[in-house]
């Protein structure tokens, strides 16, 4: 039986006579304890479910773990079906079969025009009540399942008290095309020996099927046997039968067959019902069935004899292929006894078992995709060495292995070669040298001989053929004006026995290169030199990075004072063009006074400026603005601002007038991307009305009576952005003792600080500073400027005096 076992105490057992109370108590703890070990297996199997279905939908829908499950609920309850069944069902539907309307394709027709048995799509799933209860059962006994034997008992003993299933065959495509029983329950072994094997010949039901990926419905039997080889010995044992393909999720193709007794039309109940068993089904069979051909016993047995007689650990895999016909696993056909060691996963045998099921993380490793390189003919595959922790004679000691795949037909053989102690000090003195770009060199002076490393023939650019040099001969390799040098050290040390470390270049096939020798003297008992050690080292790499370094500091110091005398010259100027008045000025009526502090980071002068004059009215005009860039372009851009705009408010033209032709200006200038903020502001000292307009500028600053409030702005666009551009300008009357504040984005803008933020900082500096005595404005700029200052800073601060 396939279902859960589930054992409950009665607490209704009487105690019988002579019968101990305490041996009764505990049989009943016993049989509880039995109920809740079958409850939490049951849970622990279906979890496993849950989470490889939360797995796929998590690849396909790139989803987290937590929304793939909600998505899992919300398509089981929109269903009407249970979180298990919504698993299994979409585990069996990652390679779906093409959807076909059953009911839009026409039945073929007999001779007597009555419908043929034939293939045909699955309806939309739509079961009744009592069918998705039976599914439900069925989904929460698949977790219990793991192989095709034990599917078919399982489904028999599930179809047959609701549709009088008699028997069930499931049977797997094989390579070549043709079946293979897998699995049966309700026939003989004898009957099921005789129909082991099915070829791939048309006339089979179960093959046409397959064929089609659709089901096959044969009721009547006596039609059917004309047109099919019926299944069976006699095939009338059943008249009426069905046969479910499903697509396993590795490539392999399975059709489950229910067989029945009785004849008859299957009703679209039980059509319904077994479609969901399909479904459900497909899902289960995906985690056992396996896309390899599976070896034959007597062949299995005489490669798992010849594996357990290898002396090194060594397996040979068999790939399993998805439906898609990538390599997703491999499955390991024989193994040596210390292979399962090495892997690091779960002691004992490994023949039968996949390689991810024991070592789950194996796909991150380069091994993974050395193996898939070798299976496509991509030659055999070394990995590089690795140290692995192993038990010798009972002590824990630390060896070196690396793996050797190679291809064998179809399958690979995996053997782990070990390492022994000098092999791998050899190694590591290599990788030494390589990865130093150093070399060891040594001169016997008694017996006129040389050797040296292979890594030393590489620096010098020599063919390792021609043999070391002579160590005198050493100097004739380096450049001319560095062998007098070198031929000097060498003399001096065969000479006088004293070390030397000297550096000198040659010309190789990548240019000059710049190298280092140092050598040392080895004397016998006597004191006499008979051999010299010496070691070279290939330093191109490091001289180029200093020279390289070397000229960028020159480069860069160069910069520096070009650009330092551009600030002078700029700053020079600015001043020129914006003179910056040494006390308060009376304009209208009106005490001014500006502020202009550059900026401390950074070498090059910005283009803030001011603009403070009386009119010819007795008006006064007051302009703040802020050109983009630094240096001479936005001095210069600067200045046609300043003066354009002067001229035109004096000789009458309105503030939005003025700021249109300036957008023009800026648009026809050389520099067609330069652009410009500016607030323009009129005084009518008859009526202290103050009239402004704004071209994307931060709006005027209000003082009244302990209060600061930012004057609302009326619609304007940034200078030089569009030839189309759209201003509007507003009035504002003002009273003795306001104070109106016009600046520049430097006194506000703090990175990465928002910008409503930093006005509220300067209303709030303002309020806390309220004297009225001339250079109160520098106590302000002290409060809002505390840090180094990114960019120049431009303040108008205009005060109306207090009446008498």
């Amino acid at each position: 039986m396939c279902h859960a076992r589930c054992v409950k105490s009665d607490p209704g057992v009487p105690v019988e006579s002579g019968t101990f109370p305490d041996v009764v108590e505990l049989a009943r703890v016993v049989a509880r304890q039995r109920a809740e070990m079958d409850r939490l297996r049951e849970q622990a199997a279906t979890s496993v479910v849950m989470e490889r279905a939360k797995g796929v939908v998590m690849a396909l829908d790139g989803s987290s773990a937590d929304a793939a499950e909600e998505i899992l609920h919300a398509r089981a309850k929109a269903a009407r079906r249970t979180p298990l069944e919504e698993c299994w069902i979409t585990l069996g539907e990652l390679t779906p079969v093409p959807p076909c309307d059953e009911a839009s394709t026409p039945r073929p027709q007999g001779d007597d025009g009555s419908a043929k048995a034939t293939t045909d799509a699955p309806e939309p799933f739509s079961a009744p009540d009592d069918v998705a209860d039976a599914l439900s059962r069925l989904g929460r006994a698949l977790v219990h399942v793991d192989t095709h034997q034990a599917l078919a008992r399982c489904l028999l003993d599930h179809l047959a008290p609701d549709l009088d299933a008699e028997s069930v065959m499931i049977y797997v495509r094989r390579s070549g095309g043709g079946l293979e029983l897998a699995g049966h329950a309700g026939i003989d072994d004898g009957l099921a020996a005789r129909w082991r094997l099915v070829p791939p010949f048309s006339g089979v039901a179960v093959v046409e099927a397959l064929r089609s990926g659709e089901p096959c419905w044969l009721e009547d039997f006596a039609r059917d046997s004309t047109r099919y080889m019926l299944i069976g010995e006699p095939p009338e044992r059943w008249q009426s039968r069905v046969w479910l393909p499903l697509r396993g999720g590795d490539g392999s193709e399975v059709c489950i067959g229910v067989l029945r007794g009785r004849p008859g039309v299957f009703a679209p109940r039980e059509r319904a019902h077994l479609r969901g068993v399909a479904r459900l089904c497909a899902g289960r069979v995906r985690s056992f069935t396996s896309a390899a051909v599976p070896v034959p016993e007597g062949e299995a047995d005489a490669v798992q004899s010849l594996f357990a007689a290898l002396p090194v650990p060594a397996m040979l895999l068999t790939p399993v292929v998805s439906s898609s016909g990538d390599v997703e696993d491999f499955r390991v056909d024989a193994a040596t006894a210390q292979a399962a060691d090495l892997l690091g996963g779960p002691s004992g045998n490994l023949t039968g078992r996949r390689l991810r099921e024991v070592r789950p993380d194996l796909t991150d490793l380069p091994v993974w995709q050395g193996c898939l390189d070798a299976l496509t003919g991509g030659g055999p595959y070394d990995s590089e060495p690795f140290a692995h922790q192993e038990t010798v004679d009972g002590v824990l000691a630390l060896a070196t292995y690396s793996v050797r795949v190679t291809r064998l037909e179809g399958a690979l053989v995996v053997a782990w070669l070990r390492h022994a102690s000098s092999d791998r000090q050899e190694q590591r003195l290599a990788e030494l040298q390589r990865l130093g770009s150093i070399g060891w060199a040594n001169w016997n002076l008694s017996r006129d001989e040389a050797s040296w490393s292979a890594q030393v023939f590489a620096i010098l650019d020599r063919d390792p053929a021609d043999g070391p040099v002579r160590l005198d001969g050493l100097p004739g390799l380096a450049l001319p004006e560095d062998r007098a040098a070198l031929r000097s050290a060498v003399e001096t040390l065969l000479r006088e026995g004293l070390p030397f470390d000297a550096a000198f270049r040659i010309r190789g096939g990548h240019g000059v290169r710049h190298l280092r020798l140092v050598a040392e003297v080895v004397a016998d008992a006597h004191g006499t030199p008979f051999e010299v050690h010496g070691v070279v080292q290939d330093l191109t790499a490091r001289r180029r990075a200093e020279l390289a370094l070397v000229e960028s500091e020159r480069a860069i110091l160069t910069q520096h004072d070009v650009l330092q005398s551009e600030r002078v010259l700029v700053a020079r100027l600015q001043h020129a063009l914006l003179p910056l008045p040494d006390k308060v000025i009376d304009l209208s009526g009106l005490r001014v006074e500006v502020a202009y502090l550059p900026a401390q980071a950074g070498i090059h002068v910005g283009g803030d400026w001011f603009s403070a004059v009386e009119l010819p009215d007795g008006d006064s005009l007051f302009v703040i603005g802020d050109v983009a860039g630094h240096g001479v372009d936005a001095v210069a851009t600067m200045a046609q601002l300043r003066f354009t705009a002067k001229g035109m408010v004096s000789t009458g033209s309105s503030l939005t007038g003025a700021l249109s032709r300036l957008n023009s200006l800026l648009l026809h200038t050389r520099d067609a991307h330069g652009t410009a903020t500016m607030v323009l502001a009129r005084y009518h000292a008859a009526d202290r009305r103050l009239v402004w307009a704004q071209a994307g500028h931060p709006p005027p600053l209000l003082l009244r009576d302990g209060e600061a409030t930012y004057l609302p702005r009326p619609p304007g666009m940034l200078l030089g952005a569009t030839s189309a551009p759209y201003f509007e300008e507003t009035e504002h009357h003002l009273e003795p003792g306001d104070r109106v504040l016009l600046y520049t984005d430097g006194l506000v803008e703090r990175a990465p600080e928002n910008i409503d933020v930093s006005l509220a900082r300067l209303a709030e500096a303002a309020v806390a500073q309220p004297e009225d005595a001339p250079g109160s404005l520098s106590t302000l700029l002290d409060v809002m400027l505390e840090d180094e200052r990114r960019d120049d800073v431009c303040v108008l601060d205009i005060r109306v005096p207090r009446e008498p």
